[in-house]
């Protein structure tokens, strides 16, 4: 057969391959290469093979080659399929030893180095040592060593920076601390035409900074910069109405408690791309924090009617249960997304905080536990726990797990305030102060009702500490949030009440009592008030009587 006919039937298995005609494409293959036996037309058929299913054949046909040895492609394709056929070990056999560092550089490549590389692609390509990385990782994580999986994985991000799947393990996986994720994206050596690509990874990882630095992220992808070639703009443009960097900015909407601004935003991402499961994630997160059942039952039908072997459509339906308060159903389906999946860092979540709705500490404390074991870059397990401990009232342990989570993530103002919480209970009142205002120095936007609570607990703790008209002035402030509280009102009561302020105290109070008629502390209080107004003297004895009854 001449030279020009065997090249006629390359190009139809290439256009076989491309038509997703497999078949054909492994059976054009197999002659070619039995006419030539060159090794390009042997991974060409090892190729068809592999997108055909056919994973042992593949495996067996590139083993049986000696140059598996010598070429990488060979080599990662072999592995490929070994991955296929859920065979880590021999995966990462075939793959070969590698020695690596902590911080995620090869320290030994005397074997990559020996080996042959033939890259015959026109088209910018993938560092094929990236790729063989990140596969080591898979294999790894899959063997359940996720230590060696998260320092393979940030060896295949460094080796190239296109790599995405690697980052997007070490994201969605949780491996990585604020710090680590920062050290890791600083390190990366983009090319000079890929400055977007380094502005979007950042705006993947976790985003506790203020709300004018994340924003200034967003807005550096959706339109170009002052310097900005022709070519680039056009890219930066599309940008902008890009599903994947708006579920990012719906994520961020999310982290800072903006939920109705988050839930508009995945609304509308989910009309133009309904199948978008990052975007559907937070879009039912968003809707279980504004109690929105309604949709989160339809989420849930058409998420199992869609994808019943997923377990984001499992977690659905765990999440209307708990919206709705039935939290043995809830606790089931978030299991069984567990089951499915059991790196779902939601589920594990979801399925504790069931268990600690309706006062299961043990259980709710296994399965944090298990997604602090499983998810080491991630604070919320850690929080959870201490949040157990403290309602069991162990002050002690739950300020250290509280600790714990601030090395995890120390820009979460959530965990301040956890931390200012258990030292008002332990009666460290100084320690409260200082802990709910670098809470408040935390929170990256403006404050919303959200943080109403910490604004009270930080004017509670002041009270406590005598300085009455700091106080009063964060007591004020948690009434701008929220006019609706009955804890601002009657704490505010009480703090004019002990400045002898009688007149403001007994207003108050009243205020306090129209939300709730029979609150014990504010009728008896109000009574102690009316009796020293119309003294107009000093009950000592008011501290003493009171002291117990409010916080």
């Amino acid at each position: 057969m001449r030279e020009e006919e065997i090249e006629r039937l390359r190009g139809v298995v290439r256009d076989c391959v491309s038509k997703h005609l497999y078949s054909s494409a492994i059976f054009f293959a197999d002659k070619v290469a039995a006419i030539t036996s060159d090794p390009a037309d042997i991974y060409m058929q090892a190729q068809a093979l592999y997108l055909g299913r056919h994973y042992r054949r593949a495996f067996h046909l590139l083993n049986a080659s000696q140059i598996v040895l010598r070429d990488l492609r060979f080599r990662y394709l072999a592995a490929k399929c070994l991955e296929e056929l859920k065979e880590w070990d021999q995966c990462l056999l075939m793959l070969g030893d590698a020695k690596v560092d902590e911080h995620g550089n090869i320290t030994d490549t005397r074997e990559c180095n020996s080996m042959y590389l033939d890259k015959d692609g026109e088209d910018r390509e993938i560092n094929i040592l990236s790729a063989i990385c990140f596969l080591r990782g898979k294999a790894y994580e899959a063997l359940e060593n996720r230590a060696q999986a998260r320092l393979w994985y940030k060896v295949a991000i460094k080796a190239d920076p296109l790599c995405y799947e690697a980052l997007e393990c070490l994201i969605e996986n949780h491996m990585l601390t604020c710090d680590e994720e920062r050290t890791l994206l600083s390190c990366l050596q983009f090319g000079p035409e890929d400055g977007w690509l380094s502005s979007f990874y950042s705006c993947l990882i976790k985003k506790y900074d203020k709300e004018n630095v994340v924003e200034a992220k967003f807005r550096e992808l959706e339109q170009s910069g002052p310097n900005t070639k022709l070519s680039d703009n056009s890219v930066l443009c599309t940008l902008k109405s890009n599903t994947d960097l708006l579920a990012c900015k719906a994520e961020y909407y999310h982290q800072c408690g903006e939920y109705q601004k988050c839930f508009e935003l995945t609304s509308e991402l989910l009309e133009k791309d309904p199948f978008h499961l990052k975007c559907t994630l937070v879009h039912l997160a968003a809707a279980m924090e504004l109690g929105h059942s309604n949709e989160l039952y339809l989420m849930a039908c058409n998420l199992v009617k869609d994808y019943p072997q997923k377990d984001l459509s499992w977690f659905a339906v765990g999440c209307y249960y708990y919206c709705i308060k039935k939290y043995d159903q809830a606790r089931r389906y978030f299991s069984k997304a567990t089951s499915l999946d059991g790196t779902f860092a939601s589920a594990w979540i979801g399925y504790g905080n069931a268990y600690a709705a309706q006062e299961e500490g043990d259980q709710a404390m296994s399965a944090y536990r298990t997604a602090a074991r499983l998810f080491p870059g991630y604070h919320l397990p850690t929080l959870y726990i201490g949040m157990e401990y403290m309602r069991t009232h162990s002050f002690k342990l739950a300020e250290q797990f509280f600790m714990q989570a601030k090395s995890i993530c120390p820009s979460d103002p959530l965990v301040y305030n956890e931390l200012g919480v258990v030292a008002y209970h332990m009666k460290e009142y100084k320690k409260a102060v200082r802990w709910f205002e670098k809470t408040l120095s935390h929170i990256p936007s403006s404050l919303s009702e959200m943080w109403e609570s910490t604004v009270i607990n930080l004017a509670h703790a002041l009270r406590k500490l005598k300085r009455y008209n700091e106080a009063i002035a964060y007591y004020e402030r948690a009434l701008a949030l929220s006019t609706r509280s009955l804890s601002t009102y009657a704490g505010l009561a009480y703090t004019y009440h002990l400045q002898n302020n009688y007149t403001a105290a007994i207003t108050y109070y009243h205020k306090a009592l129209w939300f709730k008629p029979d609150d014990q502390f504010c009728t008896e209080m109000l009574t102690l008030a009316l009796v020293d107004e119309s003294r107009h003297g000093i009950d000592p004895i008011v501290e003493s009587r009171s002291g117990g009854l409010f916080m």
